[in-house]
């Protein structure tokens, strides 16, 4: 027999049991999804300083030194201009003026890097040796007086460390009482190096009691 429904369904019964009124159960939530990370908002490293950069005055003082060598026909002026920290003068800024300008690139290069290092503070002295430590692929050259160069760069370096002794950021090197002997012997008896020395290549060596010895050095044949 059919029986034509004419109500909405609510429930039902099974094997004799009636259910439980029909509960419609909404559908759970979307998580919600992170939003994607743009550029802009991305945290920034914070940058550290391990020396406080140094700033510039208006005015400061320095020194001009001349190098003329046999390899240009102009000479190059190197000026190196300090500030006063704690009471205590030390190089600032650095710049290489010639009218050759066949070296132009190199050294604006070179003194930008230099005059970095200076204004960051910390201990520049390490320039020097790293300066005179370059060589010539060309050869270098012999300054008037005989002293050797192995290169612009070498002789540059040199500057620097005249500077430096100037302000009392280096020493001069010690000289031991041996060699101090040698010097002394060689000036009463008006001598002069006239020979180039094997170690350090200056032309300092002279003959003293029968054997080479250099005066710049201390280098000796006889050991």
């Amino acid at each position: 027999m059919t029986v034509k429904i004419q109500k909405k369904i609510v429930g039902f019964e099974v094997a004799g049991k009636k259910s439980e009124e029909a509960v419609s159960t909404p559908a759970p939530a979307p998580e919600p999804q992170p939003e994607p990370t743009t550029q802009a908002s991305r945290p920034v490293a914070e940058v550290i300083q391990l020396q406080p950069v140094l700033r510039r005055p208006e005015d400061l003082e320095g020194s001009t030194y001349k190098i003329k060598t046999p390899l240009f026909e102009h000479a190059f002026y190197v000026t190196i201009n300090d500030i006063v920290v704690n009471g205590r003068r030390r190089p600032f800024e650095i710049f290489i003026n010639s009218k050759n300008m066949d070296n132009f690139a190199w050294i604006v290069a070179l003194t930008r890097v230099m005059s970095a290092v200076f204004r960051h503070g910390g201990d520049a002295t390490f320039l020097v040796e790293e300066m005179r430590s370059v060589f010539d692929p060309r050869g270098g050259y012999f300054k008037p007086g005989g002293k050797y160069m192995p290169s612009l760069v070498a002789e540059i370096g040199e500057c620097i460390e005249r500077h430096l002794m100037k302000i009392g950021m280096m020493q001069p090197p010690e000289i031991s009482p041996e060699l101090a002997a040698k010097r002394q012997a060689v000036v009463e008896r008006g001598g002069l190096g006239n020979a180039q020395c094997p170690k350090c290549g200056q032309l300092s060596v002279t003959r003293l009691d029968g054997c080479d010895t250099c005066l710049e050095c201390g280098y000796s044949k006889c050991g």
